[in-house]
């Protein structure tokens, strides 16, 4: 079994962590059996979000109020932008994970790194709810490089969430390497690319390359869970097989291509942005057909209601040009279902 400590916190579990966004769109019962049966196949770290609609009350139903909360390792994170914000995200939190603690909590995806004095009053309440005893470790999540690299700088953060796959550049292998200089754990989201690496054995295999990296593989189907549980006992290993796909992979999907993070959202046009500016490659390396249905058809032709208000754009951790990337795709689809 592979294991990995996130820095200096000295959480040490399995080197696959849960990740529970998925988890939002299925049935509560389905929910708590998949937590269950991965805690019970050796799986000890949870992270969701209070973004994530009814995810950290679904892991409140199956961790708390009983003797498994002691036994596992809950992150969750807020969005808050000021203070006040930040406690009523921490007490909801609290009260749907029905725990009286967090393990982890972390800066959403914030376009500033949050320090003592900024004005925001974000640090100095993670400071006194960590006083409090009401949060373990500090941690922050991000998708844009700069901030990353000035949390990790300032040494205030426990952890850094980034996304981190094999698809990665070299200013992301960077940060990988900054994290462990700095004793900062590092828990790499998207490790499957938001959908875009189909192979998990070679995406599994890449990262375990990295000791101080923790994957969280985002499940929805017991069936993703198995693949991944399979791992803990027979971890993939990178041989010349997985290294051509990977390789294969990355001529593929090299340069500018949507990573599917959503944070360009909501749009004012109503398209949804985070799949239909990546609809050409989902069509070729997934079974293409759930996206040719009535619903799909009707949802990639709102991209002609883009009214260019450059909202994706200002919006986008990575400079992407999405209305290119938009319109790009559309000619593609209409391609596929004429």
């Amino acid at each position: 079994m592979q294991q990995v400590t996130l820095g200096k916190t000295g959480i040490t579990v399995n080197k696959n962590g849960f990740g529970a966004l998925p988890i939002q769109r299925i049935p509560v019962e389905d929910a708590v059996y998949l937590l269950h049966k991965a805690y019970e196949h050796g799986i000890t770290f949870f992270d969701t979000a209070r973004s994530y609609s009814d995810s950290e009350e679904k892991l409140g139903k199956a961790f708390g109020d009983n003797s498994l909360r002691s036994r596992i390792y809950i992150a969750t994170k807020t969005p808050a932008q000021n203070a006040a914000d930040f406690w009523k995200d921490l007490e909801t939190s609290l009260k749907l994970l029905k725990t009286d603690y967090v393990d982890l909590l972390q800066f959403h995806n914030p376009a500033f790194c949050p320090k003592p004095g900024d004005g925001s009053g974000l640090y100095e309440a993670m400071l006194e709810a960590k006083a409090q005893g009401k949060v373990r470790f500090i941690g922050i999540t991000n998708h844009r490089i700069k901030v990353a690299m000035e949390a990790v700088e300032s040494g205030l953060y426990d952890t850094m969430q980034f996304p981190f796959s094999y698809l990665a550049a070299d200013q992301e292998r960077e940060l990988v390497e900054a994290c462990r200089r700095a004793d900062m754990g590092f828990i790499a989201m998207k490790a499957l690319s938001g959908g875009l690496i189909t192979n998990s054995a070679a995406a599994y295999a890449y990262l375990a390359q990295f000791d101080n990296v923790l994957p969280i593989w985002g499940v929805q189907k017991e069936a993703e869970l198995d693949e991944f549980l399979s791992y803990i006992d027979n971890p993939p290993v990178l041989n010349d097989k997985l290294t051509e796909v990977i390789d294969k992979d990355r001529k593929m999907l090299a340069g500018n291509f949507c990573r599917g993070c959503g944070y360009c959202q909501p749009c004012p046009a109503g398209i949804e942005i985070q799949n239909s500016a990546r609809m050409s490659l989902l069509l070729r390396r997934s079974p293409a057909a759930p996206y040719l249905t009535p619903e799909w058809q009707e949802k990639m032709k709102r991209i002609e209601n883009c009214i260019h208000c450059n909202h994706c754009v200002n919006h986008c951790p990575y400079g992407l040009d999405t209305p290119k990337l938009l319109k790009e795709n559309y000619e593609d689809y209409k391609t596929f279902i004429k």
